[in-house]
């Protein structure tokens, strides 16, 4: 049986319309912002933390917007699955890799199907939000 870590995680848009993504230190995958909550913290307010601790954004947990849920394949350890309450921040970010991160880099998601995607994405970005954000319906930004 897999192991199941929870975590919280956070889609940020540039100016230009894209996607924060991440890398941790010492890892090979980028992903979005975003961790584990402490004892007593809520998801929102993991997701809040956590943006503030990794890229230096500043967002009260009340102004991150809900997205989903999901269940992906942890990008950066074996045999376990993720649990990951994925929110939006409305509006356009800077950021600044510190903490545990290595690497930013912002992901054009405008009209990218997945063979133009880079290799290198988490699993919960490729099989889940993704396909999400690509939805003409949805403007994740707007909120």
């Amino acid at each position: 049986m897999k192991h199941r870590i929870v975590v919280s995680a956070v889609c940020v848009f540039d100016a230009a319309g894209r996607l924060l993504t991440v890398r941790k230190r010492g890892t090979g995958m980028f992903m979005h912002p975003g961790g584990k909550p402490e004892p007593g913290e809520t998801a929102v307010q993991a997701a809040s933390r956590e943006l503030q601790e990794e890229v230096g954004i500043a967002i009260p947990p009340q102004d991150l917007r809900l997205l989903g849920v999901w269940i992906a394949d942890a990008a950066n350890e074996a045999d376990t699955d993720i649990e990951a309450t994925v929110y939006v921040a409305s509006g356009t970010w800077e950021a600044h890799p510190s903490a545990e991160i290595a690497e930013i880099r912002w992901l054009p998601i405008d009209g990218a199907d997945s063979a133009a995607l880079p290799g290198d994405l988490a699993p919960l970005l490729t099989d889940h939000i993704l396909p999400v954000l690509a939805d003409p319906a949805a403007d994740p930004a707007e909120g």
